[in-house]
């Protein structure tokens, strides 16, 4: 069920952060312990951006290293791309688990225990047996699902004057990790004797940024007392906007579905892009830097489009558009992959920065207040993170069926279609009943 959404004049600025903490209010003595770190704004500035550099590192890292990896096992196309899969089936099934952690725990206790997570995770995945490499998987894709439900809230918590350049800055931070971590793979691999070595490296990342957490967790830990919650349920405005609603809005799912498709086809870029480069004939060095670049330019789309649809009664043509620049770049791999490679990389690029901000941005837009954009978050993290985990698995498994990539990226096309078509539903000028 929906109704007519008028613009909110803070969307002229940029659409409002949603936070992950809705639901929970603070104790006034995690109140009282918080306000030493927040005394000095400059450190929970830096561990900020150390944390967002964490949140893709891991997993931009891993793509152009595919092929090494799946040697030194001898996987097939199909089991090869469970090294992708795997982190984002947990980062679907461990995001509804952060906010009650934080509850019991509190923000920065479980943000530490997610760097600590997915530092943990990155060592593991290096390690000799192949079960390893997928467990090492799964800590990391739910070291990244804490960390991507919860920093937003705390975002808005700590810098509630200054949310939008630090939104900017946290956004900026994930895309320069993935950015590093795709360009630097194969140096680090060739300096460091090995794909292992390139891996683990970034594990160094994830054990700065929770240095830097620590004395934040233990002073917030300080104000709690011994054997209870860091945290209460906020009030629920008499049961409004809870999940069983949410679950029968077909606005919600078409929401829920553009942040699905978005992310399947972000997450088959990163797992297979720089394999479709050197299958070509590309050398591995130049396909992780082409990849990297695709990374890079995700930032030009993920601060424009935000922008522009938080000025915009309806995002339906803007949807259209980002979609349409992504499918561009997907066809001109089936035409010309190594000629036009950069081209390619950046319309994908581009398309897919603009998707996954216009997709947060629907959140948002798509809601009339705080509570019930929290609980969409949730829902599409959830449900689409599950979406997004199929597609690295069946591209590989088609690639490996047919022994070429002709039909993995006329499919990916059609998904480009399938994601138009929801963004001309999700778009609508409307808002979900709360």
């Amino acid at each position: 069920m929906s109704r007519p959404h008028t613009p909110a004049p803070e969307a002229e600025a940029g659409p409002p952060l949603v936070d992950a903490e809705t639901d929970l209010r603070p104790t006034p003595e995690v109140t009282a312990a918080r306000r030493t770190p927040r005394a000095h704004p400059a450190l929970v500035l830096v561990g900020i951006v150390l944390a967002s550099l964490n949140m893709r590192a891991s997993l931009a890292g891993v793509s152009p290293l595919l092929g090494e990896i799946s040697g030194d096992f001898g996987l097939s196309a199909t089991t090869g791309s469970l090294v992708t899969t795997i982190p984002l089936v947990f980062m679907g099934l461990a995001s509804p688990l952060a906010p009650r952690l934080a509850r019991r725990w509190g923000t920065e206790t479980v943000l530490l225990a997610a760097l600590v997570l997915l530092g943990g995770g990155v060592l593991l995945r290096v390690a000799p047996p192949l079960v390893a490499l997928f467990a090492g998987c799964a800590l990391v894709g739910s070291g990244i699902a804490l960390l991507n439900v919860l920093m937003p809230g705390l975002i808005k918590r700590d810098f509630p004057d200054r949310a939008a350049p630090m939104t900017a800055l946290y956004t900026t931070s994930m895309i320069a990790g993935a950015t590093a971590s795709a360009a630097a793979a194969v140096p680090l691999e060739d300096a460091l004797g090995g794909w292992r070595g390139s891996l683990a490296s970034w594990s160094l990342l994830a054990a700065v940024a929770a240095l830097l957490w620590l004395p934040q967790a233990v002073l917030a830990r300080r104000g709690t007392h011994h054997g209870r919650a860091a945290a209460t349920p906020a009030p629920n405005r008499d049961g409004k906007g809870d999940g069983r609603a949410l679950s029968r809005s077909p606005l919600a799912w078409q929401v829920t579905l553009f942040m699905g498709l978005q992310s399947l086809i972000a997450y088959v870029t990163i797992a297979w892009m720089p394999t479709i480069l050197t299958d070509h004939g590309m050398d591995k060095a130049t396909a992780g830097l082409v990849f990297a670049f695709s990374t890079l330019v995700q930032m030009a789309g993920s601060f424009v489009v935000p922008l522009l649809a938080g000025r915009m009664r309806a995002q339906r043509l803007l949807a259209v558009v980002v979609a349409g620049l992504m499918a561009s770049g997907i066809a001109g791999l089936l035409v010309a992959p190594v000629t036009g490679a950069w081209a390619w990389a950046a319309l994908i690029g581009v398309g897919q920065g603009g998707t996954v901000g216009l997709a947060l941005t629907m959140m948002v837009l798509r809601t009339g207040d705080a509570h019930t954009s929290a609980r969409l978050s949730g829902m599409a993290q959830t449900w689409g993170y599950l979406l997004a985990a199929a597609g690295p698995l069946a591209l590989g498994a088609v690639h490996q069926a047919t022994g070429g990539w002709t039909l993995p990226i006329t499919l990916m096309l059609a998904v480009c279609a399938a994601l138009a078509l929801l963004g001309l539903g999700a778009g609508r000028d409307c808002k979900i009943a709360s």
